[in-house]
């Protein structure tokens, strides 16, 4: 393969296989302690674990059970011999590769400054084998007998290699490759701080107070300084190492080795010239102005430029020891590149000094926009084919195939952002200069880009100049060239193509002679953002039906500058002449001409089983008839390697029958509502047959427990689906689609018909027609009256709980619904008012996403900073002033449009569509014409028109104005900079604040779907309290997962997260902060610092840190969990509910009571306000206040909050729900409690005078707390809003704290049980949060709680409360004490509630596996 070198510097986070979790740091351990690096594992926990170290011996049988399990992947211990002598070893596999090896010593601190060099293996027998870096270490050796050793051997260096040198120096030199985690740093400062005895108490103090002011949440715009973390202090090793200007060598000194010329400026001040040669490096006898190649006097030299510089400079030699030392004391997944990380929406401020740098000039002046500098180009194309020709037989041959398919396609995608930047910024050249402007295509790289039209701006009605219909008249003529889709055909252009515009012109949609000119003329555009995100989907879902012999490009958008450029990789032979008789099948003149093939179609109709696609006869212009099973617009082209490819795949789904009219020819259903629809009628059918047979009793208990159980799970997550994100853009269910179909009677497959609701001519009988539209009918009919509204109902159950926009729309994904129903999804959830705003808010972001986009396009390149600022100014100010002489701004907002329509198509790119480009003059005062109140209008009318919704009349005022920016800059690539914006001023944004605009990228990077699927069986075995398997599992799938990807990628995240579940339920508490703590780190650098998900790890890594009784810990983590929820999703949401629970929990347990009543209290505002004071969760917070004075001895409080939960629990679940009882159990408890007391106090147990007037100080010095709980005695809970109730709410009552929602697991947790036909499977999300803290209430506290109640205090009241009441979960009532819960709520049953999503196990499983194990 062409360049493997360009991937040298990204192998770090490709090739990093590691056999489990646990290897890691024991290998980094073994690297780092020869060079005095003592703990580098990098958890930023280890010495503070070691000593709590004690663990369960289920978490040891859990683990020896699952060695023997993970099968293919066994270590074993290899010695390296380096260049410099020194001995190391590494824990490698058989089937690692020789890449493999070297990213292992590119990590390594010892080795990681050689980059040049050979490597041979020395078996037992005493042989050497030279490894190829493409060989596997089983093809050479048997390094299982044990006996090899490695020996790394200098190669000699070339100009490429000498260059590739000198830039990894460079690298090892900066700090700026290490990523640092602030849960590193929390762990980090705690421990400094636990040994300074002195600061202890202070960090306490400082932590309470923070977390004590509650109005920080509303104070969003304040959190944006605290959302970045400083960059890491560089250490300085050497002034600076630039190539001197003596570069090139002359030629006399090229025959005699020299390669490159060095200027080394030390930390001594002294200067040198340094030769690089093909074998060392050396410091030569040049002057500053004449070169004298000879050595130097002191005749330094090495075969390493670090080598070298430690030679010549002492304070270089200390200097490099304290980077590596920090690198190697910091986690391994911090010094992990990531592929293609998240582009961060806020930048550093104060923004930092920029200061000279030669060797980044040197990087930055050379124009390379993703291709190799020297050597041949990368031939994507070749790759990725190649790569899917690898044999897939076995698990280890699997793991190879996937693994090299990911590199490359992630490289592709690389240079293909790089690629598409350069043709947006007009440094790359048109391969068709003297075509129009819209038909521009380019190759870059190796890559073919083409551009695709904005055109949802152009659905707006327009009042069009008197240019429209000569526009028109142009663009027909232009498109009507006869020559243009065979000496153009596109196979990999998107954008407005020949064939596409010309059925559309022509009259192919409903009625189109009826429509205005100017709607036909916007009608042309439609091969634009739709198809494009189309075609995309189409690719995916045919890679991932993966059918032999049947091919498809590498493929990524990319939105740039408001343009959208396609990416493809270039088909073989398409440039080197006229191939349009390789077309073999489909059309490329939308159906006039459809060609055809016998092996072709083979193909096709094999990848059409799985994507329930049907076979179907069409005919062309001349009435041929033919049998297609695909698309008729698809083509299918033997390339000049003679491959099979599918291109143009816009509409592998039939098109939504709920969308007809003149705009919608790319509005498709969705792959995973198609999936749902399917699975639903075989339910249906399945039902239907049951009853029809006598002995369909005995006969279904078997079948669904085994074959129908995978159909169910992904019933169950297309049906629920939640924002538990997986790295998909929404198509996760097309490979198991493939794995399904494949087992299921070929008769029972329900296909569609793709070419229904179409311009193309259906053969065929009028019967057969008429099923296949009914059969689209009811999918359609499918996704609006069974998919939305039980979307919407799972929404307002929370069981799908979406923070911000990005979690919104995946989670729309997931479940089948195009975003086009958006506006329904908000009318149906009008009544909670934070699903309402944070629904209307993701509308508002879309609209104006688009109306950005048009003014970036239509602004020169020293304008983009002003207009991106004015148009915030704009839609978060009130910006008023236009530049226009007209008055009034509905004139001024007409005028603005008909400007920037009619000068849409001025951009130089992909928008210079049907206007002569010298009217562009014109552009330069485009933005400037918007104000506030057109630019809402715009918005307006776009919603209105995109997704038939209407916004209120205060819709700018109800706006979240942080989460709001933070979701546009996301979607249009813009930074700001991360201050203290006054969002109340007219123009908060300045010109400064506008730091960046980068690229926004979709594409199709494949994952090994036999990892997903051990991750969906995992879930289900956890879900039914199987640790040991589920722990194997999760395993298993997390090994596979790293071989393939790397560490960096959200789907090992999501492995690492339940192994930190597991670990967590199993007792082992370290183990499970250790995995947590990776998935928080993958979380920062794959999602982002203020992902949805990496709140949740910080929330996570809070409760697991309490359990350890590392409070201070959990309650730093805490604050900046609820610093990112401020962000995403603003204050008014259930999950930050959950979170002041969590928190209450915390401070509960270390006897701060009056704090942890203030966050009850105000988690149960949120809820009652957000979700009615009927609502289940409200019942929550009650109950939780209920447990709260119970542990202060409150007893009539907590009587009456109980009280309150109990009328809810009955009106909503009825009496006889279990979690009505219990809470009916918890009143006895509570009443029998209160009657003890005034037993007591009627017993003659008189309140100590002393006690009592200590209780009156307290009760001046904190008048807010007599007031909380005044409020709380007289607060009601009825009359409100009641949600429908769900016999699976997220959270099981008793003990349980605000759930989390995020859906899958406990969706997948009640499939599982369905399958099964058990009853229990209702708690999945079960989370204990009632704790009693035995010994440690505050006695004057608890007296002032008395004095209130009336009644005496006693020594009783801080008697350890038995063990139901101390987690909360009185199972058989207040009788009823389980030995086994008295542990102070620190046990595994106790589950991270609201941000812990996912993974709480039911008390009642935890309690049968007790037994059961016992």
């Amino acid at each position: 393969m062409a360049g493997k070198s360009n991937r040298g510097k990204k192998k770090a986070s490709q090739s990093i296989a590691i056999a489990n979790d646990q290897p890691l740091p024991s290998e980094r351990q073994g690297n780092d302690n020869t060079v005095a690096v003592p703990d580098t594992n990098g958890n930023g926990t280890a010495s503070e674990l070691a000593a709590v170290k004690s663990e369960p011996k289920e978490l040891a049988d859990l683990a020896t059970e699952s060695q023997p399990k993970q099968g293919d992947v066994h270590l074993y211990p290899v010695t390296v011999r380096t260049q410099a002598g020194d001995k190391m070893e590494l824990q490698l596999s058989p089937g690692d590769s020789v890449m493999d090896v070297r990213q292992f010593l590119l990590d390594a601190p010892e080795t990681c400054y050689f980059t040049c060099y050979d490597l041979s293996l020395h078996s037992k027998d005493g042989s050497v084998h030279h490894l190829e870096d493409f060989n596997e270490i089983s093809e050479v050796a048997d390094i299982t007998t044990g006996g090899c050793y490695l020996e790394m051997v200098a190669a000699q260096y070339d100009d490429r290699s000498i260059r590739a040198h000198v830039n990894r120096t460079r690298e090892l030199l900066s700090l700026s490759t290490l990523h640092s985690s602030l849960s590193t740093s929390l762990a980090l400062q705690h421990e400094n701080g636990k040994n300074a005895s002195g600061n202890s108490g202070d960090s306490s103090k400082s932590e309470v107070l923070e977390l004590d002011n509650m109005v920080f949440m509303e104070n969003a715009p304040g959190s944006l300084n605290n959302l970045l973390l400083p960059p890491s202090k560089e250490i300085k090793c050497v002034e600076s190492v630039v190539f001197s200007s003596f570069n090139p060598p002359p030629t006399y000194r090229r025959l005699s080795g020299d390669l490159i010329y060095l200027d080394v400026v030390t930390l001594e001040g002294n200067t040198y010239c340094v030769s690089g040669t093909t074998r060392t490096f050396y410091v030569n006898s040049s002057t500053v102005s004449n070169l004298d190649p000879r050595p130097s006097k002191s005749s330094a030299e090495a075969t390493t430029l670090v080598g070298l510089l430690q030679k010549i400079s002492s304070k270089f030699k200390k200097a490099f020891r304290e980077i590596l030392e920090q690198k190697a004391s910091a986690h391994p997944f911090e010094n992990v590149p990531s592929m293609l990380p998240p582009t961060s929406w806020i930048g550093l401020y104060p923004v930092p000094d920029h200061r000279r740098d030669a060797a980044r000039a040197e990087d930055a002046l050379t124009l390379t926009f993703g291709s190799e500098l020297i050597g041949m180009q990368r031939d994507w194309n070749e790759e990725l084919q190649s790569c899917r020709e690898f044999p897939h037989t076995s698990l280890q041959e699997r793991i190879l195939r996937d693994r090299a398919l990911y590199r490359v396609t992630s490289d592709f995608v690389d240079a293909a952002i790089k690629g598409a930047v350069g043709v947006i910024s007009r440094c790359i050249p048109p391969i068709n200069p003297t075509d129009p402007e819209c038909f521009h295509m380019y190759v870059h790289n190796n890559i073919f880009f083409s551009f695709a039209v904005d055109a949802d701006l152009e659905q707006l009605p327009k009042k069009r100049s008197s240019d429209v219909n000569g526009k028109v008249e142009s663009t027909v003529a232009s498109l009507a060239q006869p020559d243009k889709s065979s000496s153009n055909p596109r196979h990999e252009a998107p954008i407005p193509s020949t064939n596409e515009n010309e059925g559309k012109i022509n009259g192919v949609v409903d009625s189109i002679p009826d429509v205005p000119a100017d709607t036909q003329l916007a009608e042309s555009e439609q091969a634009t953002y739709a198809s494009a995100n189309n075609d995309l989907k189409g690719t995916k879902a045919y890679q991932e039906a993966d059918i032999p012999g049947l091919y498809n490009l590498a493929m990524a958008i990319i939105d740039y500058r408001g343009h959208r450029v396609v990416a493809q990789s270039v088909l073989p032979g398409i440039l080197q002449g006229d191939k349009s008789d390789s077309l073999l099948y489909g059309s490329v003149d939308n159906g006039k001409k459809i060609c055809w093939s016998k092996d072709f179609h083979s193909k096709v109709v094999s990848a059409a089983k799985r994507l329930h696609l049907k076979e179907h006869t069409v005919s062309d212009g001349s009435g041929i008839v033919y049998k297609l099973a695909a698309p008729v617009e698809c083509k299918g082209i033997v390339g000049s390697d003679d491959r099979h490819y599918l291109l143009d795949l816009m509409r592998v789904t039939p098109r939504d029958a709920n969308y007809n009219g003149t705009g919608s020819r790319f509005c498709i259903l969705r792959p995973e509502l198609i999936t749902a629809f399917c699975h639903s009628e075989e339910a249906k059918r399945s039902k239907s047959q049951s009853k029809s047979d006598l002995e369909a009793p005995a006969a279904s208990d078997s079948a669904v427990g085994k074959d129908a159980e995978p159909v169910k799970e992904n019933m169950n997550k297309l049906e629920t689906a939640s924002s538990d994100v997986q790295d998909v853009k929404g198509d996760i269910t097309v490979a198991e689609i493939a794995s399904e179909t494949e087992s299921k009677d070929s008769c029972q497959e329900i296909l569609f018909n793709p070419n229904v609701f179409t311009e193309f001519k259906l053969a065929g009988s009028q019967e057969e027609i008429a099923a296949d539209e009914e059969n689209v009918r009811k999918a359609s009919l499918y996704l609006n009256d069974v998919v939305l509204p039980k979307f919407i109902q799972d929404l307002c159950a929370l069981e799908v709980s979406p923070m911000d926009g990005q979690t919104l729309t995946e989670a729309l994904h997931a479940h089948g619904i195009n975003i086009r129903y958006i506006g329904k999804v908000a009318e149906g959830t009008r009544e909670l008012p934070h699903l309402w705003d944070l629904v209307s808010n993701e509308i508002v972001v879309r609209s104006a996403k688009h109306v950005l986009k048009e003014v970036l396009r239509d602004t020169e390149d020293h304008d983009v900073g002003d207009a991106i600022s004015h148009v915030f100014n704009c839609l978060f100010g009130n910006v008023q002033n236009t530049v226009l002489k007209s008055s009034g701004n509905n004139q001024s907002s007409s005028q603005k449009k008909d400007s920037s329509h009619q000068s849409s198509g001025k951009s130089s790119k992909g928008r210079g569509k049907y206007k002569n480009t010298q009217s562009t003059r014109k552009k330069e005062t485009l933005f400037s014409n918007i104000n506030s109140d057109s630019l809402w209008g715009e918005i307006q009318e776009f919603a209105k028109i995109k997704y038939q919704f209407e916004f209120s009349e205060d819709a700018k005022t109800r706006v979240k104005k942080i989460p709001v920016i933070r979701n546009l800059c996301q979607k249009v690539g813009v930074t700001i900079a991360a201050r203290k914006y006054d969002l109340d001023l007219e123009t908060p944004f300045q010109i400064s604040d506008i730091m960046d605009l980068k690229p926004v990228v979709k594409h199709s990077i494949p994952v090994s779907s036999e990892a997903k699927n051990l991750v969906e069986t995992g879930k289900v075995q956890l879900a039914e309290g199987m640790l040991a398997e589920a722990y194997t599992l999760f395993s298993e799938a997390f090994t596979l997962f790293q071989q393939v990807t790397g560490p960096m990628h959200r789907e090992v995240a999501n492995c690492c997260r339940y192994l930190a579940m597991v670990l967590y339920h199993a007792g082992d508490m370290p183990a499970a902060i250790m995995h947590q703590h990776k998935e928080l780190i993958i979380n920062e650098r794959c999602l982002g610092l203020d992902h949805p998900d990496t709140a949740h790890s910080y929330g996570n890594m809070a409760l697991f840190y309490h359990g350890l009784n590392q409070t201070e810990l959990a309650l730093r983590h805490m604050s900046r969990a609820l610093t990112l929820l401020s962000l995403s999703c603003g204050p008014d949401h259930p999950d930050v509910a959950a979170t002041f629970i969590n928190v209450a929990m915390m401070y509960q347990d270390i006897g701060k009571m009056n704090t942890a009543l203030r966050y009850l209290q105000e988690a149960l505002k949120k809820n009652e306000r957000l979700l009615g004071e009927e609502h289940i969760q409200t019942a929550v917070c009650y109950h939780a206040l209920a447990i709260a004075f119970n542990c202060m001895g409150a007893f009539k409080l907590s009587h009456q909050h109980e009280k309150k939960t109990y009328d809810i629990l009955v009106k909503q679940l009825g009496e006889d729900d279990s979690r009505t009882r219990d809470s009916q159990n918890w009143m006895k408890t509570f009443k029998m409690r209160e009657l003890q007391m005034n037993a007591q106090k009627q017993k003659g147990q008189a309140l100590d005078a002393a006690s009592a007037q200590k209780a009156i100080e307290i009760m001046k010095a904190h008048p807010d707390l007599l007031q909380a709980f005044q409020s709380a005695t007289v607060a009601g809970g009825s009359g409100g809003p009641s949600a429908a109730a769900n016999k699976s709410l997220n959270a099981a009552f008793m003990g349980e704290a605000l759930p989390r929602g995020r859906g899958v697991d406990e969706r997948g947790a009640r499939a599982a049980a369905e399958v099964r036909k058990k009853a229990a499977a209702k708690g999945l999300l079960i989370r204990p949060h009632g704790h009693s803290v035995p010994g440690q209430t505050i006695a004057p506290i608890a007296q002032l709680l008395n004095i209130i109640n009336s009644s005496g205090a006693s020594e009783a009241v801080h008697e350890k409360i038995g063990g139901e009441e101390t987690n909360g979960h009185p199972s058989n009532g207040p009788e009823n004490t389980s030995e086994g819960q008295t542990k102070s709520g620190k046990e595994p049953d106790q589950a991270p509630v609201g941000l812990g999503s996912g993974l709480a196990l039911d008390p009642k499983k935890q309690k049968a596996k007790a037994k059961a194990s016992s």
